[in-house]
């Protein structure tokens, strides 16, 4: 699916916590329907830089854009209208509200509510959770709770979606379950940034690769080709 025009950039991105450094001149190019990954050890910056893709920290330094449309300043809401959507570690569904009623919820927020309902119920389909729309989020099973994350994090088509470690705690079977839903969605058009421990699932889909240590970019090309440097396997799987 890649090859098209730049939709993700990011040039020179940088974020502190008082005196810590957590990213330093990160640069980074995602093109329209491509398919990375992005790994490194536990604190080595993945997560705080898709916190600044996505809006919840507000980077110190550089600059990111979406389709040529700077994002600096946009709260997470407004670049998920823009066409940037993700899903967090730990999924976070309304307890309360049903599993249709979670994925409303986006739809709702994001000017669809004629077509809330039609919509969810389509993403439902995608994700293979329709026949629990009515259930509540307690009543799914984990990976059913990763594919609710999922729909509703799709819910507005985004064009680039950030799976956050969605196979987190998964059986090897279940982590398959993902890892072809997002393909699919992929084949669709929507371009993917994997977060990922687990290096097969990681490897299996990406066609390229990001390794981040200690806040820098250390690496990046083709998944095998990177697997095997010395310094990735010093700094990552070394650790595993």
């Amino acid at each position: 699916m890649s090859g098209g025009e730049v939709l993700l950039r990011a040039e020179g991105v940088g974020k502190r916590f008082g005196g810590f450094v957590a990213l330093q001149g990160i640069d980074l190019e995602l093109r329209a329907g491509e398919r990375l990954g992005l790994i490194g050890p536990n604190g080595s910056g993945k997560s705080t830089f898709v916190n600044c893709l996505s809006g919840d920290f507000a980077a110190h330094d550089g600059r990111v854009t979406l389709a040529g449309q700077p994002l600096a300043g946009l709260k997470p809401h407004r670049r998920a209208r823009l066409g940037l959507a993700r899903t967090f570690q730990l999924p976070q569904p309304f307890a309360s509200l049903s599993v249709l009623e979670n994925v409303r919820v986006p739809l709702l927020f994001g000017g669809e509510a004629a077509a809330a309902t039609p919509r969810a119920l389509e993403c439902l389909e995608e994700v293979e959770l329709a026949g629990k729309a009515a259930r509540l989020p307690r009543e799914l099973t984990q990976v059913e709770q990763r594919r609710l994350e999922l729909a509703r994090a799709i819910a507005l088509r985004p064009r680039l979606l950030i799976a956050d470690e969605a196979m987190a705690g998964l059986s090897h079977a279940e982590v398959d379950q993902i890892l072809a839903l997002l393909l699919r969605l992929n084949a669709a058009g929507t371009a993917v940034i994997m977060i990922e421990h687990i290096m097969r699932a990681v490897t299996e889909f990406s066609e390229r690769l990001l390794v981040f240590v200690a806040g820098r970019k250390i690496a990046e090309g083709a998944p095998r080709a990177v697997l095997a440097l010395p310094e990735v396997e010093d700094a990552y799987l070394g650790r595993q």
